[in-house]
Order: C-alpha cells, then structure tokens, then sequence
C-alpha cells in the first residue's frame, strides 16, 4: 500500500509553478480587461497570438534575472514586491521598444500606465497567493533522516538552511549517542514503519557516513518501505538537488563514487557553441567597455591615480599558468606585504575601485583572455598560484577545479559569497565541482542571466 503523506511541492515543481502562473495570471488579467474596458493596446486574439507568447518570454527572462524564482526570496513578502516592481518595469519597457512582434504605441498613452498596472497587479495577487498558501506550513516537507549522531546536527542544518519549506522532524540514530534539538525526535529503528504512518513523514532521507552502520536489519526495513512507496534518498543527492553544489565536507575519499563528469566536458558540439558563445560574448563586452571607456578614464585619474590596468598570474586549465588583465582598482602597492586575499571593506580598494567592483566593469579586460583561449565567460574563477597550493593541501578534490577553462563569471560566482576565508573556498568549490559535473547549455544560459542579476544588485566585492 502505497504511502499518503501530506502534499508537497519539489524545489523543480515550485519553480515551474510559479513561472506557469506568473505568466497566466498576466495574460489572465491582461485578457479580462480587454473584454471588460476599452482597451485594445494588448489583444490575445488568433491574429495576434505572437504577442503573448513575447510577453510570455519577457516575463520569464526578467524575472528570472531580478530573482522572482529564488525560493528563499519567492516566500519574503517584502522582497518580492520590490522584485515584482523591477520586473514588471523592465519587461513592459522592452515590449514597448519591440513594436514589430509587439502591438504598435497606442495613440492613448495612457493604456501604457493601465498595461504596467496589470503586470505588476497580476504579479503580485498570484505572489501573495503563493506566499500565503503554497509557502505554508501544511506544504512543508516532513523528513525522517536515518544516521549517526556524531553528523546528524550538520545534516540537519544543511538541508533545513537549503530549502525554507524543508523540515527535518526526526531521526533514527545508527550510532550509540543521541543528538538533542529543540523539535527535533529521536525514533528507534524498530519503529521506523509505525513512526512513519504516525507523523505523515513525505521522505526518509539516509545521510551514513559509514558504510558499517547500514546493518541488514536496517536495510531491510528500507526496503520495506521502498515496496510500500515512501521516498528514500541518499543525503548527498539531497543536498546537492537542494544546494546546487556537490557536499565535499562530506563525500571525502569517496568521491568519484559521487561525482560522474558531465558529458559535455567532451561533446565536440557542445565545446564549439560553448566557444563561439565566447568569443561573441566577448567581443560585445569589449566594445561595451570601449564605449564607458572616457567614464573609466576620468575616474581611474580622480579616483585611483595610477596605472589604468594590472596583470596577474593565475592557474588555468590543467594547472597552466597565465597572466589575468583586469582594471586596477586597489592602491599601487597593496601587496607590499604579500599576498592576501580582498577582504570585505578592504582598505586596499581605491574609492573609484570600489564602484568597478561592485558593477563588475574591473573585469572587463579579462575578455582579452577569453579570446585568447586562456579563459572562458562561464567555468570557475582562476586562483592565485600562492593560494591554489595553500588550498590543495587543506581542501579535498580542490585541483579538479582545473579540469576546465577558468571564467570570467561562474556557478560559485553567482551563489556563494566572496571567499575571504577557507571555508568560503570550500563552498565555492562545492558550486564549481556542480557546474564541471553538470555543464550544459541550459546551466551557461542560467549563470549568465545570474550574472546579470548579481551586476544590477551590485554584489560586486
């Protein structure tokens, strides 16, 4: 008999639900004042099915870039009212710049302001509606978690820290002593059938660092309950669906048992679009960064006064050397003392500098490498050689970071914080072991409109 556990929406599943819906009550309302008031700017007709479906595509592409689909922020009421604000603006802006897949100005100008209206009010009742019901305790996901006691309590914070709508209720100790949490039960093993139909348990989710503790009688009670249809999973696979990272605190020498390369790493195709992307991409920022040019002059001799760009050696694929260019934006002689890393509020910076960290424009050079093979826009962010050896050593697995071409933006650029410290490498190198095992198009495609987002935030260090 098939388990009944309360209902429960995926990570995957509330994204795609809120992208349906975001894009439904839009055309929903837009539909409904057409019917009702005189407004014919935006029609959904068979003549002009073409403008929803561009609308649709707007939509989903700016609201992925000002974070409508971040879960941890999709369930803040505030923040997604800001975002909702944001991404309404920009995509009414582009709809009305695209007149030719899009309805020409309408001659009342004030059906633009009644447009921007229904966005952003359909945007934000169908949010509210999320927030209030779907992000709701009766939505959580309850989890049994079977392992040792000695790393039950990290287990617990990771997956509980991963997901706002993932709860840990219990767990079955294999070891001999008991962790204690406020909230949190201890079930013994025996009772883990009666114990899951008691408290409606959604997933067990098995998280043994010690292949001895999974014992037969304990396996076979898995079983059991994998025949009566209770979800059980391995906790690395959860963290990394959750996290979209790869746990190396946890999988130590174990690794390749955890960690199949992606293909792409030797589709032919997939390396060549990936390199066209590059080149393109980069002559664009090139030119960008010539047209802001006279901007970044006058600031580089007010605000830094100094030499306009620097160089520095960085490791690169295969553990090849190679010299970085990047606009300069510390003092002249901020490593008089050595190497360091950039601390967050760095005295080092230069005002100007500052202002190109934050906006990302310091970077901008580094397209010079990206032409010249050494680098890519998208992989891991190239490392000094001083600290690439220091981190080898204190890091598991840190050099498979060189398996692929560095970036100019990448996975751990764009979810974890500026690394000051070595558990910050480490967790940028759980995002960058993610994006070498699951490169794609559709990653690339996810971390650029990620990038985008990070720019226009100014998360910049």
């Amino acid at each position: 008999m098939t388990q009944k556990g309360g209902i429960h929406f995926e990570i995957s599943e509330r994204k795609i639900l809120l992208r349906i819906f975001d894009i439904a009550s839009v055309l929903l309302l837009l539909y409904g004042i057409g019917e009702v008031f005189s407004f014919d700017y935006f029609l959904i007709t068979s003549q002009h099915w073409v403008w929803s479906i561009v609308l649709a595509l707007y939509l989903t592409v700016f609201a992925t870039i000002f974070e409508l689909y971040n879960l941890q922020k999709a369930a803040k009421l505030e923040v997604v009212v800001q975002n909702i604000v944001l991404t309404a603006s920009v995509t009414v802006l582009f709809y009305l710049l695209t007149p030719f897949y899009t309805p020409q100005l309408p001659a009342n100008r004030l059906q633009i302001v009644y447009f921007f209206l229904a966005v952003t009010t359909a945007l934000f009742v169908w949010r509210y509606i999320y927030i209030t019901f779907i992000s709701a305790p009766r939505f959580f996901k309850r989890v049994l978690l079977v392992g040792n006691s000695e790393t039950i309590a990290e287990v617990v914070r990771s997956l509980e820290k991963s997901d706002p709508n993932y709860r840990v209720f219990g767990y079955i100790n294999t070891g001999e002593e008991r962790y204690e949490k406020d909230g949190l039960v201890a079930f013994k093993s025996t009772a883990m059938s009666r114990t899951i139909e008691k408290y409606a348990i959604s997933e067990v989710v098995v998280a043994l660092s010690k292949a001895e503790d999974m014992t037969l009688p304990l396996n076979n009670q898995l079983i059991r309950l994998l025949e009566r249809g209770i979800p059980i999973k391995e906790y690395t696979h959860v963290y990394e669906e959750l996290n979209r990272k790869v746990p190396v605190h946890y999988i130590a020498d174990d690794f390749y048992r955890y960690f199949p390369f992606s293909r792409s790493n030797q589709n032919k195709l997939y390396l060549f679009f990936h390199r066209l992307m590059d080149l393109l991409l980069s002559v664009i920022g090139l030119l960008f960064g010539i047209l802001i040019s006279p901007i970044i002059i006058l600031g580089n001799l007010l605000g830094n006064r100094g030499p306009f760009f620097y160089k520095q050696l960085r490791v690169g694929k295969n553990g090849e050397h190679f010299k970085i260019y990047k606009l300069r934006s510390m003092v002249v002689d901020a490593e008089k003392d050595g190497a360091q890393y950039a601390k967050k509020k760095d005295a080092r910076v230069t005002y100007f500098g500052k202002f190109l960290r934050r906006t990302r424009i310091d970077e901008i050079p580094q397209f010079i490498n990206v032409i010249k093979g050494e680098m890519s826009i998208i992989g891991p962010r190239p490392e000094r050689p001083v600290f690439v050896e220091t981190l080898s050593q204190q890091i598991p697995f840190y050099e498979i970071r060189h398996l692929v071409k560095p970036g100019v933006t990448g996975w751990a650029q764009v979810n974890a914080k500026y690394g000051m410290t070595q558990e910050d490498a480490t967790e940028k190198l759980e995002y960058d072991l993610y994006y070498i095992k699951r490169r794609s198009f559709f990653l690339d495609s996810k971390i650029i409109l990620k990038t985008l987002s990070t720019i226009i935030f100014f998360r910049g260090q």
